[in-house]
């Protein structure tokens, strides 16, 4: 691949994260469905990967993440769609672990 589409990639990637959180914070997104993840089940998982007080993830969060795309997730661990949904990146990716499920190499 070269470079150029390498970069084209990542901005079209980029700018696809930034109009789905422009969305959601104009209040246009009704549901939120993240790399196979619908909204209930980000939902289950969002006091997870909240701060101040984050708490373990619920047997519902971790059914939940494992059928969504792991790969896709890792993703998003350097956007701004996680923050303006509220969630920690970081918190973000330490839930597979949590949930005894393997993350992606180099995620």
């Amino acid at each position: 691949m070269t470079m150029m589409m390498v970069v084209i990639g990542k901005l079209s990637k980029m700018m696809v994260v930034v109009a789905v959180a422009l969305l959601a914070l104009a209040g246009g997104l009704k549901s939120v469905e993240l790399c196979d993840m619908n909204e209930e089940g980000v939902m289950a998982c969002k006091p997870s990967v909240t701060e101040p007080n984050p708490v373990d993830p619920s047997p519902e969060c971790c059914q939940a993440l494992s059928a969504a795309n792991l790969t896709c997730l890792c993703d998003y661990k350097n956007s701004l769609l996680l923050p303006s949904l509220g969630i920690d990146p970081q918190l973000a990716m330490a839930l597979p672990a949590k949930c005894n499920l393997t993350p992606p190499p180099n995620c």
